[in-house]
C-alpha cells in the first residue's frame, strides 16, 4: 500500500511520542513492503529515513498554529499526490482528515489523549480540542485510541466507537556508555524523569518532592518544551546539586538513561498511553507513576503509584524496599511490555486496520 502519515513534527524522532510512533511504525511498515510517506516540519539531510519517504513543508512557528498550519499544508500536498490510506496523528487535526476522503482516500485518526485538559492551552485552544473531539466522530474513516480509558471516554461522551491500538516499546537494557559518563551518573544511582517540561507533566512537583528526600542518589530531569520558558525557569530554580537538567535526550543516550536508572518517576496526568512510561518499563526500570486511569491501565501491579501529596514518601519507599522486591517489580514491568506493548504487535494492528480501510471497508 501507499501510506501517508501526517500531523507529527516528522522523523527522525526529536520531540515526543507521536514522532517516535511515526518513526517506529513507518520503518516496520516499509520492511513489510509498503510505501510510506511521512510529512515533516524540520529538514533531515536525507530524503528518506529507514525507508520512509520524507516530505518537508513549511509551518507557522507559533504555539497555537504550528500543528494546524503544517497539517493543513500536508493535506493539500497529499491531495495532489494521492495514497491508498492516510494516518493522521493528534486529535486537533480531525477536521483535515475529512478532505482526503472526499477524493477517495480513507483516513484514520489517532486522537491521543484529552489534550484540552493541558494547562498550556488558552480557552480558545481548549475549545478547539473539544470541537475536534466531536469532529473526530465523522471526519476520519475511523478513530484510533491508544488507551482503553480514552476509548471508553469517546464511547460514553460522543457515542463513538474507536479502534484500540496501544503505543509500543522495546524491551531489554542497553549497555551503559557515554550518556551516563557525560552527565556524571552511575548505573543504578539516579532517579529518572522524562517528559516535555510543561505544567501538566509536573516536573516541578518531582523536583520539589525529591528535594525533601535524604539520599545521595541523583535526579535527572530530562526534557524540554518549545513554548514553556516560564515554567522551565521555575523547574530549574534549585540549588540542590543532586538534580540535573540534561535537556532533551534522544536515541542511544535516551535508551541508556532508561536502562540504568534506579527508578523512573512518571508524573504526567493528561494524555493517553505515555510513551516514556512504557519505554521505561520495557527497559526494566522500577516505576513510580502518578495514579491516573491511563497510567494505572499501563502499569497494572508492576509499579508504585503515588498521588500529588505523597511522592516524596513513595520515593523513600522505593529506597527502603529490599533488592528482591524492587527486582520483582522491574521484571513485572518488562514482562508487561512484552505481552501488551510490543512494537511488532502494534504494527500488526495498524497494518490490519490500514489494509481494511484501503480495501474500501469502513471499520
Amino acid at each position: 500500500m501507499r501510506i501517508a502519515i501526517l500531523g507529527t513534527r516528522g522523523i527522525p524522532a526529536r520531540y515526543g511520542g507521536f514522532e517516535t510512533f511515526a518513526e517506529e511504525l513507518s520503518a516496520r511498515l516499509v520492511r513489510r513492503g509498503h510505501r510510506v510517506t511521512v510529512y515533516c516540519r524540520a529538514r533531515h539531510p536525507e530524503p528518506q529515513h529507514q525507508g520512509a519517504c520524507l516530505v518537508y513543508l513549511p509551518t507557522i512557528r507559533h504555539k497555537y498554529l504550528d500543528t494546524l498550519a503544517h497539517t493543513f499544508l500536508s493535506t493539500l500536498h497529499l491531495l495532489g499526490r494521492r495514497c491508498d490510506v492516510a494516518l493522521y496523528c493528534n486529535g486537533a487535526n480531525a477536521l483535515f482528515a475529512a478532505l482526503p476522503r472526499l477524493f477517495g482516500m480513507p483516513t484514520a485518526l489517532n486522537v491521543d489523549g484529552l489534550e484540552r485538559k493541558r494547562r498550556k492551552w488558552n480557552r480558545l485552544a481548549k475549545s478547539w480540542y473539544l470541537i475536534s473531539e466531536w469532529l473526530a466522530t465523522f471526519c476520519p474513516s475511523v478513530v484510533v485510541t491508544d488507551a482503553e480509558a480514552i476509548q471508553r471516554y469517546y464511547r460514553l461522551r460522543w457515542h463513538q466507537e474507536s479502534v484500540f491500538i496501544p503505543y509500543g516499546a522495546e524491551t531489554g537494557k542497553v549497555p551503559a556508555g557515554k550518556a551516563l559518563q557525560q552527565l556524571g551518573l552511575e548505573p543504578g544511582r539516579y532517579f529518572l524523569y522524562v517528559s516535555r517540561l510543561e505544567p501538566e507533566n509536573h516536573a516541578l512537583l518531582v523536583r520539589e518532592a525529591f528535594e525533601r528526600v535524604r539520599t545521595e542518589m541523583k535526579l535527572a530531569l530530562v526534557g524540554d518544551a518549545p513554548y514553556a520558558a516560564g515554567y522551565i525557569r521555575r523547574v530549574k530554580d534549585t540549588c540542590d546539586p543532586r538534580i540535573l537538567f540534561p535537556g532533551a535526550v534522544y536515541g542511544a543516550g535516551y535508551h541508556e538513561l532508561g536502562s540504568h536508572c534506579f527508578a523512573y518517576i512518571h508524573a504526567t496526568e493528561v494524555g493517553g498511553t505515555h510513551p516514556a512510561l512504557i519505554e521505561a518499563m520495557g527497559r526494566g526500570a522500577l516505576v513510580l507513576y502518578r495514579k491516573t486511569a491511563e497510567n494505572t491501565e499501563v502499569v497494572g501491579d508492576a509499579g508504585i503509584p503515588f498521588e500529588e501529596h505523597d511522592l516524596a514518601e513513595k520515593v523513600e519507599l522505593a529506597l527502603s524496599m529490599s533488592g528482591g522486591e524492587r527486582d520483582e517489580l522491574r521484571c513485572k514491568a518488562e514482562q508487561r511490555v512484552r505481552e501488551h506493548y510490543s512494537w511488532d504487535a502494534v504494527t500488526d494492528a495498524y497494518e490490519r486496520l490500514l489494509v481494511r480501510l484501503a480495501g474500501g471497508n469502513r471499520v
